[in-house]
């Protein structure tokens, strides 16, 4: 099904609230995962969404890099399974400021950059022309420079006897033939590189053979067995792909101010990913809460959001209270941009639950979200307007995110029992 059928499914639900009486919402929610032909642990759309209706998920949110025509297959597949469908995108951006001052935000390594994330997207198709300029930018950017990666990574490997054939070409070819999708729909990753070297790594090197092979290469014996395809994945991109490292190529990155507008640009709410206690020390521009609060509020954003298997339970129970305290929604989801295959409900560091109280908090950032789309198709002001600024329409912050939630769930719940 093509994106626009979807939207015109989704706008069809209406605006209608959930009575005030209503009892709690209580669906299970993950707003950000990263469906083929991004890196992730899902082979298929059909898969992620199967899995999802499998394990009772009543909102499932995509969050792609950079193209979103798998979208109408998968909110065509959401649907037909009684689940919600929230479309999403993830930026890499760089704060010039930040860079500058040495700050460090939600990238462990690089002060200044930044990953952030459009909720609730609506207008990927048709998209204006000012959309189409900066997303052909990031494109631009990131196709270039993973092609001089894999180039760089191809002549590390001939150096030490292991002529991998590999280029960017070849490497898409692989994505398309994994999750048997369209070229036009595959943008590489790093991920992707690490994964198709070692797999041709693996076919011209015995096993008994690969660990001195490797220690050749990185200039360190490997860690990981010499069967281990995920472990020695991780050790190529660690090795060779970072800063300062023989593959690595400089990022160009969007700058900070134009993914804002690129994310209001498609219809949706900028909203920032915490790594919180996912790095330590915590970053100067996530801690204290009161900091980030604080910062998040000079940028315009209204939206938050945890993949909480990176935390603890205490940092969760200390942050998303205060942002949602301080007017911000927050929701969360698991990312799966990894082979690992976990459970669809986010959870906490090693598999702690999400206390159920967090949990509330994040399903209705989830339902503000639903409601957000659900008011744009309908041409109206969702949570933000499309400057990002909150929605004028209500008298205090609380306010706007108790009335959204109850749109959202009202939408959600049309789709669970039609």
């Amino acid at each position: 099904m093509a994106v626009q059928d979807v939207l015109t499914q989704l706008r069809r639900l209406g605006t209608a609230a959930a009575p005030l009486a209503a009892p709690a919402f209580d669906a299970r929610i993950n707003a950000h995962i990263h469906l083929p032909p991004n890196f992730s642990a899902f082979e298929t759309v059909e898969q992620a969404v199967d899995l999802a209706s499998q394990q009772q998920i009543s909102v499932l949110g995509a969050s792609n890099y950079y193209d979103y025509e798998v979208y109408g297959d998968f909110g065509a597949l959401a649907l037909k399974s009684g689940i919600y469908p929230l479309f999403g995108l993830e930026i890499i951006a760089m704060s010039e400021a930040l860079r500058l001052a040495g700050v460090k935000v939600n990238d462990p390594g690089n002060p200044g950059k930044i990953y952030i994330c459009g909720k609730a997207i609506t207008r990927f198709d048709p998209m204006n022309a000012e959309a189409a300029r900066l997303l052909s930018v990031i494109r631009s950017n990131d196709s270039g420079r993973m092609a001089a990666m894999t180039a760089r990574m191809a002549a590390v490997f001939s150096r030490h006897g292991v002529d991998t054939a590999l280029d960017s070409s070849a490497i898409v070819d692989r994505v398309v033939r994994r999750h048997h999708c369209p070229r036009s729909r595959v943008y590489l990753q790093e991920r992707h590189v690490c994964q198709a070297f070692q797999e041709r790594f693996f076919e011209l090197v015995p096993a008994e053979g690969r660990a001195a092979k490797l220690a050749e290469i990185f200039g360190a014996g490997p860690k990981s067995r010499p069967d281990d395809a995920v472990g020695i994945q991780n050790e190529i991109r660690s090795h060779l792909m970072k800063a300062g490292k023989p593959a690595f190529v400089e990022e160009s990155f969007l700058k900070l101010e134009d993914a804002y507008r690129l994310i209001c640009e498609l219809g949706g709410i900028p909203c920032y990913p915490l790594l919180a206690d996912g790095q330590n020390p915590m970053s100067a521009f996530e801690a204290p809460v009161e900091k980030l609060i604080e910062n998040l509020r000079s940028a315009g954003v209204w939206m938050a959001e945890f993949i909480p298997s990176r935390n603890s339970v205490d940092t969760i129970e200390k942050f998303v209270p205060a942002l949602r305290a301080a007017g911000i929604a927050v929701t969360a989801g698991t990312e799966h941009n990894t082979l690992d295959l976990v459970p669809i409900e986010p959870a906490c560091l090693k598999g702690q639950p999400v206390p159920s109280a967090i949990m509330a908090i994040f399903r209705e950032g989830a339902c503000v979200a639903a409601a957000h789309q659900q008011l744009v198709l309908n041409g109206q002001c969702g949570f933000t307007d499309g400057q990002g600024r909150p929605n004028p329409n209500f008298a205090t912050d609380d306010a706007r995110i108790r009335e959204l939630a109850r749109i959202g769930a009202a939408a959600i719940a049309r789709i669970r029992t039609r």
